[in-house]
């Protein structure tokens, strides 16, 4: 039976135990879709449906792009790709990566949101920093219910966090009554979901995940140009605002947070500096090398200012690594 309510499941570190008792606690005629997305890395084979399964008598698949969207059956989100809902159906696409990953889980929840109204359901569990929080604004926005997993129980509490600062929260559980919740949301009949309003940058990011170039999708009229350049793409990123909260998106089509653009940003600065401190290292030991190559020869002042030289190149490596852990340190501090 084709779907008329969707509940939309999203989490990263720490997910995977989390998804088992969720999972466990839903009986076999919920009367929704289940649609889960799990940040992995895109190398990685996917083997969540097959756990999943021994946890609860729903059926579980890893969804094929066009599939139907069924009622009580749980879909999980192929490694590397998107899972975006339709009007009766899945979409499994490679559109450009948001906070660093695909699958995210910002594009099921707003997709959740734009087909389901207020029959969409969105939960957050356990993860680091913030993505889910854009979708789960996206599906309270257009008429649905938003849950969040308590995080004073959550493995990882910042996904949580950031989702209860963020969003008006209708239910704030621990993940063991999440199940419970689910089934008293979704009794009765479903509402009739009337064409409402989405907002036109919902439309326009919902579409780029499907794969349409940005710019046809129209994302030069959802944003204006911000002065950060796009960690993956290098792209200029435009600032996308939603009700005081700044996002950010490039003309491929890359997406993040502040929260993951620092992130993102933080990496390119750790991989810059441990090639400087290596360069570095490793010039002032072939420079040393030169240098006792000079004396043997009886080079005395060639030799000289070469062990200078390679001093002074070990004393800036060693700066840098300094200059790097109190950089590390601030983060920690300001997290």
């Amino acid at each position: 039976m084709i779907a008329k309510r969707v509940v939309v499941i999203g989490a990263s570190a720490g997910g995977i135990h989390a998804l088992r008792v969720l999972v466990s606690g839903i009986p076999e005629a919920l009367p929704a879709a289940i649609c889960i997305v799990i940040h992995t890395s895109p190398e990685s084979r996917s083997v969540l449906a097959e756990i999943l399964k021994r946890f609860t008598a729903l059926p579980v698949s890893q969804p094929c792009d066009g599939q139907r969207l069924e009622a009580g059956h749980i879909y999980v989100a192929p490694p590397d790709r998107h899972l975006v809902i339709e009007p009766g159906r899945l979409r499994v696409t490679k559109g450009p990566r948001e906070h660093r990953f695909r699958p995210a889980i910002d594009p099921m929840f707003r997709s959740a949101a734009q087909v389901f109204g207020p029959n969409a359901i969105g939960v957050v569990l356990t993860g680091n920093l913030d993505d889910g929080v854009a979708g789960l604004w996206t599906i309270k926005k257009l008429g649905g219910t938003a849950i969040v997993q308590d995080p004073s129980e959550a493995q990882f509490s910042s996904m949580p966090l950031q989702a209860l600062a963020n969003v008006n929260v209708d239910h704030v559980v621990p993940l063991a009554h999440i199940p419970r919740l689910l089934v008293e949301l979704t009794s009765g009949v479903p509402g009739d979901v009337e064409p409402s309003p989405v907002p036109r940058h919902i439309e326009v990011e919902v579409n780029i995940a499907k794969e349409q170039n940005p710019r046809d999708a129209g994302l030069e009229h959802i944003g204006t140009p911000s002065p950060y350049a796009c960690p993956d793409c290098h792209g200029v990123l435009l600032e996308i605002e939603e009700e005081g909260r700044v996002r950010f998106r490039c003309h491929t089509g890359h997406a993040y947070s502040l929260k993951s653009l620092l992130a993102m940003m933080n990496e390119g600065i750790e991989d810059a500096t441990s090639a400087a401190v290596r360069s570095l290292e490793e010039a002032s030991l072939l420079m040393n090398q030169i240098g006792v190559e000079l004396q043997r020869h009886d080079q005395i002042e060639a030799a000289e200012r070469m062990m200078e030289a390679s001093a002074r190149a070990k004393r800036r490596a060693d700066a840098i690594v300094h200059l790097m852990r109190d950089h590390a340190y601030a983060l920690e501090v300001n997290d």
